[in-house]
């Protein structure tokens, strides 16, 4: 199975209500769309990190754990998306040109993140690493566009309240369906 559209659709569900288009919605407000444009391209060399690293781990594992990853990071996922996105630190002092704001911050943000450990996932379980970061960074520019053309206020407007307990509950079910199939319980 190509790793394409799942995980185009794991990491918009699990991006939605993350921090990653939060930041992109404050910088955009703040420096435009060069801001934007910056932390998209960060996000998309985390992506294609986390792929290369789910290709190199495939080998080690077997269909199940890899499986077993996967249902993981979908839990993972789906349990971080009940909570709202809180950002500590808004990057008001940094004194850079706005597309290396971007770049560096939402590169820091996302390192490691949500999405992240979907790519990882979804490249091992079906090892093409390509067809992983490419859907990832489709759901990134989707979620970092909408977020900067709403803007802060205008994202935060968005109902989060009901989406978040939507978007949880898909990324659990998913992941619960998964692990199951990988221990032969389903």
């Amino acid at each position: 199975m190509d790793p394409l559209v799942p995980a185009l659709v794991a990491v918009l569900l699990a991006g939605v209500g993350d921090r990653p288009p939060l930041l992109s919605a404050i910088l955009a407000d703040r420096h435009g769309s060069a801001a934007t444009i910056g932390g998209i391209v960060a996000q998309a060399i985390g992506f294609t990190l986390a792929a290369i690293g789910g290709t190199l781990v495939a080998p080690y594992l077997s269909p199940n754990a890899r499986s077993l990853l996967l249902a993981l990071a979908l839990l993972s996922a789906g349990g971080s998306a009940l909570f709202p996105a809180r950002i500590k630190d808004r990057l008001d002092h940094w004194r850079l040109p706005g597309w290396l704001t971007g770049f560096l911050g939402l590169g820091i943000l996302a390192l490691g993140d949500r999405g992240q450990f979907l790519v990882f996932a979804l490249v091992a379980r079906t090892p093409d690493p390509v067809a992983g970061a490419v859907g990832a960074t489709l759901a990134a520019i989707a979620l970092s566009a909408a977020a900067a053309t709403l803007g802060e206020r205008g994202w935060l407007a968005l109902p989060f309240r009901a989406i978040r307990p939507v978007v949880g509950g898909l990324l659990l079910l998913s992941g619960a369906i998964v692990g199951l199939g990988a221990l032969r319980l389903l």
